[in-house]
């Protein structure tokens, strides 16, 4: 645990991720044998604080949603570790699970394919009561209405399906059912990317809100580096399976270090006309490289315009600048000292 971080968030790690490494099998032939894999998340270290919410950002295909699975132990993590609260998670087994999983929730990407069709919101909402055995079938339902006027929907709507509302409002529903066993700790699976652009903000806000009112503390992954911007404390940026930069949300929005992380902020629109004109964009060449066969040494060095022999064969590691008196800002970058100056 960085102590530095630890001083800035003011508080204590809720969940800790070790080496975590999660490959999937590659298998060929008539006898399915593997042949390779598929390095989707290639060891990974960060804590998440209790009370804060980390944005964990990254093009597409790049390890942020495996992440998530993984600490919330959805996915098998093939190596590493992941503790919440000091408990191992990843080598427990789903008996010692169970309890555990009232703390660890999930809000998912896609509210149209992540309710039950079949049920009506109430048992949808009332289902995370009903595994953990928590109350009676009259509390259940008062405990349901509440999640429902929590998240700013109708009492009423209890009995009505999910082909009945909008996808802000079903989304809202995976909220509240995400909440009904009041957890510590919720990873948001890139919670706005399937809505309307002029929804995107009320559930935004409904999610600040809620971390104030109950508080939570969030994992948020998205490619939405405004929403990032707008909701998370620190950042963490991810690029073919490892994370090149971690530090508070203003210290990388303000001064990124590593070339991935300037060239996604270079992206990032801004509301001011002239300031738009004026900025200059950093366009990336080439494809990003299989995670099946990533590259030798720095894995963004086939697309890094200033990439030098040294990149090529010694992965970085991700570290605090030297002189850099933000300890909590650190970098996975050979060049970075140089190319902060």
């Amino acid at each position: 645990m960085n102590a530095a971080v630890q001083l800035a968030t003011g508080s204590k790690p809720l969940i800790e991720v070790e080496n975590l490494k999660v490959h999937f099998p590659i298998r060929r032939g008539l006898l399915r044998r593997q042949v390779g894999a598929v390095r989707a998340v290639d060891d990974v270290s960060f804590d998440v604080y209790e009370g804060e919410t980390l944005g964990l950002v990254g093009e597409s295909g790049c390890g942020k949603s495996t992440t998530g699975l993984a600490v919330l132990k959805l996915l098998e993590a093939t190596t590493g570790e992941v503790r919440f609260r000091g408990q191992t998670v990843t080598r427990s087994s789903e008996q010692q699970m169970r309890p555990l999983r009232r703390h660890m929730m999930m809000v998912f990407q896609d509210p149209y394919s992540s309710l039950n069709p079949r049920m009506t919101v109430g048992t949808i909402i009332g289902e995370p009561l009903s595994v953990h055995q928590m109350g009676g079938p009259a509390e259940r339902e008062e405990r349901v209405q509440e999640l429902l006027r929590l998240v700013g929907l109708n009492p009423a709507f209890i009995n009505r399906y999910p082909h009945e509302f909008s996808g802000g409002q079903r989304q809202r529903i995976g909220i509240a059912r995400a909440l009904a066993t009041s957890p510590a700790f919720i990873v948001a699976d890139e919670p706005i990317s399937a809505l309307d652009v002029s929804i995107q903000a009320q559930v935004v806000n409904l999610m600040s809100d809620l971390k104030a009112q109950l508080g939570l503390t969030y994992l948020m992954i998205s490619h939405d580096l405004s929403m990032v911007r707008y909701i998370s404390d620190r950042v963490a940026v991810m690029y073919l399976g490892k994370i090149v930069e971690l530090g508070s949300r203003d210290s990388v929005f303000e001064r990124p270090l590593h070339p991935y992380t300037r060239a996604l902020m270079s992206a990032v629109p801004v509301p001011n006309p002239k300031l738009e004109r004026e900025r200059k964009r950093i366009i990336l060449e080439g494809d990003v490289p299989s995670p099946s066969n990533p590259p030798t040494g720095c894995r963004f060095h086939p697309r890094c315009a200033f990439a030098e022999e040294i990149c090529r064969h010694e992965e970085p590691v991700l570290r605090v600048l030297e002189g850099n008196n933000r300890a909590e800002h650190r970098v996975a970058c050979h060049l970075a000292e140089k190319l902060a100056e």
